[in-house]
């Protein structure tokens, strides 16, 4: 198969594509340049279609789970014990998906590819607190493949903008259809 180097090595390059292509998936639309931008869309596109192979390939199961009982404030409520303060936990009935196989083996595929995100508030007060880390897997299951369903290819789009200005590299603007 033919490829750009990109003007790397093979893991810089690599790990470029893995970012750009995380951040398409993330955000929807990215600019970058065009040689960089075609190679990316050949793996997002990959990607998009293992996630609408798999998108009902999942079986709902109910299980307990145990839950910190919390007061109006949100704090765990707890009670002392032998002379030490335990959380106090309600056991309570919860439906999951449960990937079979195939869709198990697909959402290793991509997480092959994607790095990990961690969602930041833009709000100063909490910032620390309330980061949360982000599941693009599921994102590509829920959301992006039930919107490419009856689509037979071609997720995405280039959109040339025009040359950069510091070395005139044409830039362009890769997004999800």
């Amino acid at each position: 198969m033919e490829y750009r180097k990109l003007g790397r090595n093979s893991s810089q390059r690599k790990a470029l594509l893995r970012s750009q292509v995380t951040s398409l998936i993330y955000h929807e639309k990215i600019i970058t340049t065009a040689a960089r931008a075609e190679e990316v869309q050949k793996l997002a596109e990959k990607i998009i279609t293992l996630a609408i192979r798999e998108k009902d390939n999942y079986e709902t199961v109910t299980i307990k789970a145990k839950v910190a009982r919390k007061d109006k404030d949100g704090k765990r409520q707890k009670e002392e014990k032998d002379g030490k303060k335990v959380t106090i936990y309600d056991e309570v009935d919860k439906e999951i998906k449960k990937d079979l196989p195939s869709r198990l083996h697909a959402r290793r595929q991509m997480l092959k590819v994607l790095y990990p995100v961690t969602d930041v508030p833009a709000e100063a007060p909490g910032r620390k607190r309330n980061t949360k880390k982000v599941d693009l897997p599921a994102k590509l299951f829920d959301e992006i493949a039930p919107r490419y369903a009856d689509r037979k290819g071609g997720y995405t789009r280039i959109v040339k903008i025009g040359p950069r200005k510091g070395d005139a590299a044409m830039e362009v603007l890769l997004e999800l259809v």
